[in-house]
């Protein structure tokens, strides 16, 4: 997608990263000519940027943890709320709740957001790694995969699925085609094909609590 933009529009595509709480941008990728780098978004434009495990302890580049920034940019603390204070800051740094790494050029790649991380007996699963194979199957238009909660497991893999207009296609097949690209655990197990994926009153999808709005739970 990112080289297809380019092509259609002369244009090039730069990549960032950025949040509110952080007024606004925390990484970016370059203009020509520098380095751009698709699926990533960047080196730190303004702040520190570094990747902490539960603990809050520095991770070194490669490994996942929460994606964490401190600077003269990011806030000060939520207004009238020490508890989500309490648990947003350690040691200076901000923990922004989405999930990432640090790759050995310094880039940022974004993985996911934690609370959607589904968890399926210990086994952590990245809904966002799922969404680009089942988009890679050629009568898919759109995927969203969620969490489905299981009664052993404690939470399962589900996925809500648009099929291309005038296609047709069984949850098997989806699933033979995921299980070419990742491993068995991170397959759907609950297949939905729906015309649209609900979405939020700002009009984004929302993979908490979608297994409920679909009658999963």
């Amino acid at each position: 997608m990112f080289r297809d933009l380019e092509r259609v529009f002369g244009c090039p595509v730069v990549e960032a990263y950025g949040m509110t709480e952080a007024a606004h941008q925390m990484t970016s990728n370059g203009l020509p000519p520098a380095r751009r780098k698709p699926g990533s978004v960047g080196l730190p434009a303004g702040p520190e940027v570094t990747i902490l495990d539960d603990k809050g302890t520095i991770l070194p580049a490669g490994e996942k943890g929460e994606i964490a920034v401190r600077g003269a940019n990011i806030h000060d603390g939520y207004l009238n709320n020490p508890a989500a204070n309490a648990t947003a800051f350690t040691n200076g740094w901000f923990r922004t709740g989405d999930q990432g790494l640090i790759d050995g050029d310094g880039d940022l790649k974004i993985t996911g957001r934690l609370k959607e991380i589904i968890n399926r007996g210990g086994e952590k699963i990245s809904p966002l790694e799922v969404d680009n194979v089942l988009l890679d199957h050629p009568l898919v238009a759109r995927a969203v995969t969620f969490a489905v909660p299981h009664a052993m497991l404690g939470e399962e893999v589900g996925a809500a699925i648009v099929l291309a207009e005038g296609a047709v296609a069984d949850a098997d097949e989806i699933r033979d085609f995921a299980r070419s690209r990742i491993v068995e655990f991170k397959v759907p197990r609950h297949i939905l094909f729906l015309q649209e994926i609900p979405k939020g009153p700002t009009s984004k999808i929302q993979r908490v609590g979608l297994a409920g709005k679909l009658g999963l739970v």
